[in-house]
This record gives C-alpha cells, sequence and structure tokens, in this order.
C-alpha cells in the first residue's frame, strides 16, 4: 500500500526576521506529515530567495511574491496542498481570497481580516470555493487549555458564572519600531497592522480562550477602549472589553495590551473561571499550568506532565509525565 505523500505547504511571509513564521514552520513540520516545498517569504525577491535557500528549497520555488507563487503552483501536479500565511495582518485577506480561487486551501495566522466588512466578504469567498480554511488561534492546543475545556465539559467546575482573561504584553512599550525592529515597525502602523491594533493583535487571543474553553459565543460589550498613547510620533494602543453570554448568563471580561501600559510586563496570558457554588471554588491557569482553588482546601495544580491533568491535556503533549523537567531538583 503506498503511502500518502505530506502534505506539501506553501508560505506568505515568515522570511529573514519574521517571529510567527518560523514558528508556524517548526509546529507544521513536527509530526512529519507536513512539509515546507515553496513559499513568497518577503516583500523583496532578493530576500525571499535567501529565506528559500536557507530553508533549502528549490530555487524556482521561492518567489517574488504571493501572486506568482499561487499562479504557478495552482498549475503544478506537485503544487501545495495548502497555503500558511504568516504576513503581517493587511496581508491576511488578499493572499487568502487569491488562494481560494485559485483553489488552494488556506492556513491563516489571526486576524482573519482587518474589520467585520472583510470577515464577510472571506466567509463569501470560502464558502464559493468550498475549500478548507483555517484560523491560527494556537493557544487552543496547550495542553492545559485543553484541560480546562475539558474540566468545564464535564461538569467539575460547576455553573459558571465569570470568566476572565489576561493577556499581556510590555515588549512595544517604548519607540522600538524606531530601530528598524521588524515586529515593530509594522505593528505601530495601523495601514499594515490594522484599525484594531491590539484588538485585532493579540486581543483575539483573549477572546478566542474564553470561548473555546467555555464552548459558548459571547456577546460584546465594550466597557473601557483606552485611546492611542503617542511616543514620539508613534502610536500604541490596547483595550479591555467585558462580554456577557448569551447562552448561560455567565459574565466574562477581557483584558490586553500590547502597549505603554504594559511596561515592565512579560508575556502573559492567564484565564480564570469563578463558579456560581462557593463550595466549587475556583480555577485559574495559564497555557502551560493550572491551579484549582476550593475553600479552606490546598492550593491544587496542574501541568502536561504531571497527573490531575484531564486526558484531553495529555494528548496534546509530547512531554508525557515523568520527563526531568518535571522531576524534583537532585532526583
Amino acid at each position: 500500500m503506498t503511502e500518502p505523500h505530506k502534505l506539501r505547504m506553501g508560505m506568505v511571509g515568515g522570511g529573514p526576521g519574521a517571529f510567527i513564521g518560523p514558528v508556524h514552520r517548526m509546529a507544521a513540520e513536527l509530526d512529519g506529515k507536513i512539509e515546507l516545498v515553496a513559499g513568497a517569504f518577503s516583500q523583496s525577491p532578493e530576500r525571499s530567495r535567501e529565506a528559500g535557500m536557507r530553508f533549502h528549497l528549490d530555487p524556482a520555488r521561492a518567489y517574488a511574491d504571493y501572486r506568482q507563487m499561487i499562479e504557478a503552483e495552482s498549475k503544478r501536479p506537485d503544487g501545495v496542498d495548502f497555503m500558511a500565511i504568516v504576513a503581517p495582518n493587511h496581508m491576511h485577506l488578499p493572499v487568502a481570497l487569491a488562494a481560494l480561487e485559485s483553489g488552494i486551501p488556506v492556513m491563516s495566522d489571526k486576524p482573519a481580516t482587518a474589520n467585520y466588512d472583510e470577515a464577510l466578504k472571506l466567509q463569501a469567498a470560502v464558502a464559493k470555493s468550498g475549500l478548507l480554511y483555517g484560523l491560527t488561534h494556537t493557544y487552543a492546543g496547550y495542553a492545559m487549555v485543553r484541560d480546562a475545556r475539558a474540566l468545564c465539559a464535564a461538569g467539575k467546575l460547576g455553573t459558571i458564572r465569570k470568566v476572565a482573561v489576561e493577556y499581556m504584553q510590555g515588549w512595544l512599550s517604548g519607540p522600538l519600531e524606531s530601530t528598524g525592529q521588524k515586529q515593530a515597525v509594522w505593528r505601530t502602523d495601523p495601514a499594515r497592522s490594522g484599525a484594531g491594533g491590539a484588538i485585532g493583535d493579540i486581543g483575539t487571543h483573549a477572546f478566542h480562550l474564553m470561548e473555546y474553553i467555555r464552548e459558548c459565543f459571547f456577546k460584546v460589550y465594550p466597557l473601557i477602549l483606552s485611546p492611542s498613547m503617542d511616543l514620539g510620533g508613534s502610536c500604541r494602543d490596547g483595550a479591555s472589553v467585558w462580554r456577557r453570554s448569551s447562552q448561560e448568563g455567565a459574565w466574562g471580561v477581557c483584558g490586553w495590551s500590547g502597549d505603554a501600559g504594559a511596561a515592565g510586563s512579560p508575556f502573559r496570558c492567564e484565564l480564570r473561571l469563578g463558579e456560581e457554588d462557593p463550595a466549587s471554588g475556583a480555577f485559574d491557569g495559564k497555557p502551560q499550568r493550572r491551579a484549582a482553588t476550593a475553600p479552606q482546601q490546598p492550593r491544587g495544580h496542574a501541568s502536561c506532565a504531571r497527573a490531575g491533568a484531564a486526558e484531553a491535556g495529555h494528548r496534546s503533549a509530547r512531554a508525557g509525565r515523568g520527563h526531568a523537567r518535571e522531576r524534583p531538583a537532585g532526583q
């Protein structure tokens, strides 16, 4: 019996100086079922070719731009099976539309689009194409996130009355873009990062975690939207948004910041659940670790490599229980 070929991945973005592109590339190849075979890795044809050489690609498949790649790959008998979009936010929609129109499924980094009207346009294009479209809300793959979802689904946390998510990044609290740092340059440019700023760029993680773990949709009520801050000619923004469940009456609050308001804060992503029944205590967790607390009881912890986590968490972790990093010091 002939083994099916590896899925052939094309990539837009992710060239020299990129951040998330290399992360997605390594993750895609982790299980040996996906292979990067083509890409338009930069707006500069020279830098795209440089990236292709670094990734050991056929030089003919390191393209000058995404249009050239889609046209060529859609005609090859061994063309890409799907397109990964890891370029700055403003490129997500045009690349996705071009790929879908040419018969190529899409896996896009978030946000899918810059605004609601564009989202409707994308929705129509996906429906017309009949192809798969994926959005990389990657926190859903973390063991403790799946563990929290399983606990909620099993009713082990009781009736949830409040959900709180915080997503903080302080790396962009100063005028880093003035140094030419690639990530800072496009993220402080509304034309490329999108009018939503931190909401679309990192707030989407907080929104998604809330709905994924609770398995329900929330209606959004803006409560606080912080104004943009001018730091020597560049803008920073952050936001806090209340949300209420339209299904079960649970309240939620999302807070995020990628601006000067998070200065001094390391990257941090946390979620907390509060229950209606005081006897059931509370749950708080990070993607790698979670804790459950009940009144007058010791605080219990779990991580992906320890007993106490749900099976859903263990299935998504490759380093099993007993891995050296989880052993007590000296053992």
